[in-house]
């Protein structure tokens, strides 16, 4: 892949996907702080859940959430165009929000969609929400999902590789991330028990080509090899090395439907308290 065609050179446009809750407030945080370090576009998206029926006996309530949500956006723009962005608001009616959320992102062209993570108690350590997991399966972007109360990244940036042509996608959009945030970068690849010693040294020989191109482009870089389950290893890396955003594929090497994820990429979503980028092959 050439530089021209790294993921992260497609972020021109960022789409903020955002429902006005506590839940959003993160991922409203780290888009307007995404956007300018990338010199990104931002749209802000809301999206009032529509049911015909219900509208239909209750205008008036509908009136005014379109009102309030409006207000919400128009607080987002202006933040943005404070801070020097580029930025642009939607508000729609739709009955299935995801489907309108991937619509907008199609719309707009989008590189990067930004959604929070809703919390669904002990379940957001493992799963991340049904909603959620249809954006990021459908969307034709790359997905950071930003649990509550997380911040953008200022320490590090965390990728996770398992030698597949999505996983170099993945350090790539990483490499690219962490140049523009000028963060240190960690790749990392995860061996299965059981593994065999050709897919061990490859996962090596992986990591270490990764690292120098990295290093070529002025980035601190560093490589580690661990051993487990890679949703487990990769969490417990980011926090023993103080990394605040994770980078990974959409899927592993059996790859899967687009409305699904692989089991990893869902784990280490639903149990990161940091921001996770889902990079999407596209």
């Amino acid at each position: 892949m050439s530089e021209s065609d790294a993921p992260l050179r497609r972020f021109e446009t960022i789409l903020l996907a955002t429902d006005g809750s506590e839940f959003s407030e993160a991922a409203e945080n780290v888009a307007l702080n995404l956007a300018p370090r990338c010199g990104a576009r931002l749209v802000v998206a809301r999206i009032i859940p529509t049911d015909t029926q219900h509208d239909a006996l209750a205008p008036p309530r509908s009136h005014e959430t379109s009102v309030a949500g409006q207000g919400d956006l128009d607080g987002l723009e202006k933040r943005a165009r404070e801070a020097g962005v580029d930025a642009s608001v939607i508000l729609r009616h739709g009955v299935d929000r995801h489907q309108e959320i991937v619509a907008i992102a199609q719309e707009f062209k989008a590189g990067l969609l930004v959604i929070g993570r809703r919390e669904r108690g002990e379940l957001a350590r493992l799963m991340m929400g049904d909603a959620t997991r249809k954006v990021v399966g459908l969307a034709p972007c790359n997905v950071m999902v930003v649990p509550r109360e997380a911040q953008a990244p200022h320490r590090g940036l965390l990728v996770g590789t398992d030698g597949s042509g999505l996983g170099d996608q993945a350090v790539l959009a990483a490499i690219e991330l962490a140049g523009c945030c000028d963060l240190p970068l960690t790749i990392a690849t995860v061996a299965v028990p059981g593994q065999s010693d050709d897919r061990r040294k490859e996962g090596v020989e992986t990591v270490q080509r990764l690292q120098g191109e990295a290093r070529e482009r002025g980035l601190r870089t560093d490589a580690t090899t661990e051993e487990g389950c890679p949703e487990r290893a990769l969490l417990d890396i980011a926090h023993r090395d103080r990394r605040d955003l994770i980078v990974l594929g959409s899927h592993g090497r059996t790859g899967l439907n687009r409305l699904l994820m692989g089991s990893v990429s869902e784990r280490v979503i639903g149990g990161a308290d940091c921001p996770v980028l889902v990079v999407k092959d596209v």
